[in-house]
């Protein structure tokens, strides 16, 4: 069921933004982190699927550091930034994290 809503979500804004784009990829990679999270919870004993989301969780932490050097805010900022968006229990939008990351941008000029 999650991951229909998952691929809809994506289907709905295919043309909308650049899917290569690095905030894009944290943006999925977040969504896949709390898809396994919750699969886990359930199912304790399944070890390929917790190695394959340590390996999304090094993918996402090292575009967040590669993101934090490029937009010249801290790493600190983004790391609260991601708390926040995954406290909200919710898939995380594109479109709200790119705002989220242009506010952040325009706090440290």
């Amino acid at each position: 069921m999650v991951k229909n809503s998952f691929i809809s979500i994506i289907s709905q804004e295919k043309n909308k933004e650049n899917r290569g784009s690095v905030e894009f990829q944290i943006v999925s990679f977040t969504n896949k982190i709390q898809r396994l999270t919750s699969h886990l919870q359930l199912h304790k004993k399944d070890y390929s699927s917790e190695r394959g989301l340590r390996k999304i969780l090094g993918k996402r932490q090292r575009l967040l550091a590669y993101l934090s050097k490029k937009t010249r805010v801290h790493y600190k900022e983004f790391k609260e930034l991601m708390d926040q968006l995954e406290n909200k229990k919710t898939t995380v939008h594109y479109k709200e994290f790119k705002e989220l990351i242009d506010q952040l941008e325009k706090k440290t000029r």
